[in-house]
């Protein structure tokens, strides 16, 4: 089966290769790489990604911090990452549109349901930052929702954890 239009879950920690945190730029030209050859095929892809090789909120709330402030700055470390796989894959020949779910007007434009689809049937690639927007929700739940709003065929997700749980698989 084809698909026409794709949502690719990344997490942060896929872009750190690897290094023990950020990112790693010879695995984000990778990553760039093998989007522009699924792009070539003619199909849509919209991106997810996470924050966790920069900053991970709920593991800052274990840490004392206020839990609805660490994953503000996990949003923000999505939107990091995800300029800089906006940076590879306009450097590999992609056009791009970065998205975020947080007013950030000077780096990238908000979340528009149209505006993204729009784009995506232009032929370029949108990459989602900035998670769902609210505290307490996961870039899983973030790449689930965008799914849906985009009205995409399938949800393929590059990440260290293989499955959805309802508990923490490394803390069992």
């Amino acid at each position: 089966m084809k698909y026409k239009r794709i949502l690719l879950k990344l997490s942060g920690e896929a872009l750190m290769g690897d290094r023990q945190y950020g990112i790693d730029p010879q695995r984000l030209s990778e990553y760039a790489e093998d989007i522009k050859a699924v792009t070539e095929k003619g199909i849509e892809v919209a991106i997810v990604i996470g924050g966790g090789n920069i900053f991970r909120g709920v593991a800052g709330a274990m840490n004392g911090m206020d839990r609805v402030q660490g994953d503000h700055m996990g949003m923000l470390a999505t939107v990091i990452n995800g300029l800089a796989l906006q940076n590879a894959l306009e450097d590999a020949g992609v056009k791009t549109r970065l998205q975020t779910a947080i007013k950030i007007n000077e780096v990238a434009e908000p979340f528009i349901r149209r505006k993204a689809m729009s784009h995506l049937t232009k032929g370029r690639v949108v990459i989602f930052g900035g998670g769902t927007g609210n505290p307490y929700f996961t870039t899983d739940s973030a790449a689930v929702l965008r799914a849906i709003e985009i009205e995409a065929d399938v949800i393929l997700k590059g990440t260290r954890v293989d499955g959805i749980y309802n508990v923490d698989p490394r803390k069992r």
